[in-house]
């Protein structure tokens, strides 16, 4: 196993470098050779390998390379999707049933090959959260199919082995229970976490979600403040110190008065205020606001 761990991350590696240097040669040998590798969940997310041929899809421009790229990937989701329901049927109890089950010698030879499941390798799964309670509100599933495929954005979820249907569904589940009903808060509730999830410039935001460094409690009613990525929190921190100094501007010791009128609305609502800005022997300056529009001038 570990040799076609080495030689699929190999694989990776370049697979990564083609992107950087923004050229494909020799990709279709390279992705041929995944294909014809009985590649396992283990393998995928060690090597991280999905995320590497679909960064090469995004970025070629020849189709041979996506088709075949995307064929991969398609064949690698099912993988996750049959692993996701293989742990959900363990969480409702035990294996699927058989049509042979009533028979007692077969149902011993079931019984001699379960210790043979954990040859399965096994990477950290978000498996922890408690079962969902299922919901036949039309409403309330398809904001679960918006949520998990929200968190399936650039496939990060193939890199940590993430549970996205399960995972999209807790997060619905406590939205619901804090709202109350589908209403209009509901539904803007949802639709900002989508909004922040697939957000290409925080990418920290899903994936920290996606490996459980963000419960589906916390996700649920962070404000879109506490969500946003580090440069936008800075960004909206300048523009409020910003706004509040204009305020204050606006504010503090003007004198209204009609003997001016504003440039913009041609209204005479105005408030004035005098600083003396230039040497002491030189006239003050008039800072003038206008209180109908908020057009702002000034005079030396």
């Amino acid at each position: 196993m570990m040799g076609k761990e080495e030689e699929i991350a190999r694989i990776a590696r370049r697979l990564d470098k083609m992107v950087t240097k923004k050229s494909a040669e020799g990709a279709m040998d390279l992705l041929r050779e995944l294909k014809a590798m009985p590649i396992t969940l283990h393998l995928l997310q060690s090597t991280r390998v999905g995320m590497s041929v679909n960064a090469l899809r995004k970025q070629s421009s020849d189709e041979e390379v996506i088709a075949l790229a995307k064929s991969l990937i398609k064949s690698w989701k099912k993988l996750l999707d049959a692993s996701d329901a293989k742990a959900r049927e363990q969480r409702r109890g035990g294996p699927l049933p058989t049509s042979s089950s009533k028979e007692a010698p077969e149902a011993q030879d079931l019984s001699r090959k379960r210790p043979e499941l954990p040859r399965m390798p096994s990477a950290p799964r978000i498996t922890t959260f408690p079962p969902v309670p299922v919901t036949c509100d039309a409403v309330r599933n398809k904001c679960r199919e918006l949520l998990a495929a929200a968190l399936q954005t650039d496939h990060d979820h193939m890199a940590v082995g993430a549970d996205c249907e399960g995972l999209s569904a807790q997060i619905e589940e406590c939205i619901f229970r804090d709202v109350g009903n589908t209403d209009m808060k509901y539904k803007n509730r949802v639709r900002s976490r989508i909004s922040n999830l697939k957000d290409a410039k925080n990418p920290e935001l899903r994936r920290n979600v996606l490996c459980g460094a963000i419960t589906p409690q916390q996700i649920a009613v962070m404000t879109s403040e506490e969500m946003a990525s580090d440069e936008l929190k800075e960004i909206r921190k300048a523009m409020t110190k910003e706004a509040i100094r204009e305020h204050q501007m606006a504010r503090t010791g003007g004198t209204q008065t009609d003997l001016f009128t504003c440039g913009k609305c041609r209204k005479k609502n105005c408030t004035y205020t005098q600083v003396q800005t230039r040497s002491s022997d030189e006239p003050m300056t008039t800072f003038v606001v206008c209180n109908e529009c908020g057009n702002r001038w000034k005079f030396c």
